[in-house]
């Protein structure tokens, strides 16, 4: 018998893959709808018999909290970010000082570092460099921007947004 958490992946995975299907197919006759139905579902249940569907690999857990919560917070952070970064090109009197700050992130697992990472690669102006449990380096534009990722609102929110390790 199969538990309900593999289930519930199953299902996201065959959600999502026939989603995925139907915007790049652009054709919705009875027959195609179907037959890419059928391939996300057998894919789906390939990557299954592969053990290919875990929580790292595909974090169905995650969908609800992040979708709410954590991309509009972070849209914001990359539109202010954004706006400061292109306030610093167009007036050279404002400050420039590239920096590469180390810091210890909080998340536990793999998937809560890759999240943290690439928020912070999003953002403009700021970039990872190395990531390892433990160890972030990380390039900014700015002191200012480099002293706050230490400790960080993000730093915070994607522990959060991991969960349970």
């Amino acid at each position: 018998m199969l538990a309900f958490a593999t289930i519930m992946q199953v299902a996201a995975s065959v959600l999502t893959l026939f989603a995925f299907w139907l915007l790049l197919s652009g054709i919705y006759t009875p027959f195609l709808v179907t037959a890419g139905l059928g391939s996300a579902l057998a894919i789906a249940l390939l990557a299954m018999r592969m053990k290919l569907l875990d929580r790292e690999g595909f974090p169905a857990h995650l969908l609800v909290k992040a979708l709410f919560s954590y991309w509009p917070w972070l849209g914001g952070e990359i539109l202010k970010s954004a706006w400061d970064v292109s306030k610093r090109i167009l007036d050279p009197r404002m400050p420039i000082s590239p920096t590469l700050v180390e810091f210890a992130p909080t998340q536990r697992t793999d998937l809560g570092l890759v999240i943290h990472a690439n928020s912070i690669t999003l953002t403009p102006g700021t970039i990872s460099v190395e990531v390892a449990p433990g160890r972030f380096l990380v390039h900014a534009l700015t002191r200012e921007a480099a002293a706050g990722l230490a400790g960080s609102e993000m730093d915070r929110r994607c522990t959060e947004l991991e969960g349970k390790a």
